[in-house]
């Protein structure tokens, strides 16, 4: 069964972006404000819509994720177990996301944080993909799925934002 299981997962990776209607929450074009965490300021930024084209160039895996709105494994990702000080920022448009500093081990198997660096970086959607009903997580400035967010984080949130590593970038501090 395990092996049925990473042959369908191969295959879902062997096809990547091509050829494939896009599931990606796409933001319509315009500005958004973004929190800057380097500079503890609130930018206006133009929103980021990836063409087909550009998101064709990601690795077929990033792109199952980000646009296709797939999920990695669990404990596959190289950030699930990631203890560096940094921040963590959208794959696709650099946004920053989360901090190390709200990372916390969930035994999920997915980098999971129990907030973000600011609301106004993320968005969540309804998801009743599956059979249930889930809060999706997306960039607020590109659309890219991010993962999904639940109430069985830790305190001073509550919340656990369960994310997918190959949507996520690093930057070490």
């Amino acid at each position: 069964m395990k092996r049925l299981g990473l042959i369908l997962f191969s295959c879902l990776l062997f096809y990547g972006c091509e050829d494939k209607e896009a599931n990606m929450q796409k933001p319509k074009p315009g500005k958004v404000d973004i929190f800057n965490f380097e500079t503890g300021k609130v930018d206006t930024v133009d929103k980021v819509v990836p063409t087909a084209e550009q998101l064709k160039e990601l690795p077929a895996d990033v792109c199952y994720v980000v646009r296709d709105k797939g999920t990695e494994a669990p404990f596959t990702g190289k950030f699930y177990n990631n203890h560096a000080k940094g921040v963590y920022k959208c794959v696709v448009c650099k946004t920053d996301l989360f901090v190390s500093d709200t990372k916390f081990e969930s035994g999920t198997g997915w980098p999971s944080f129990f907030q973000p660096v600011s609301e106004l970086n993320i968005k969540t959607v309804k998801d009743t993909s599956h059979g249930m009903e889930r809060s999706e997580v997306v960039c607020a400035r590109c659309g890219a799925h991010l993962g999904h967010v639940f109430d069985d984080g830790p305190k001073p949130t509550g919340k656990r934002y369960c994310m997918n590593s190959v949507s996520l970038f690093f930057v070490k501090h």
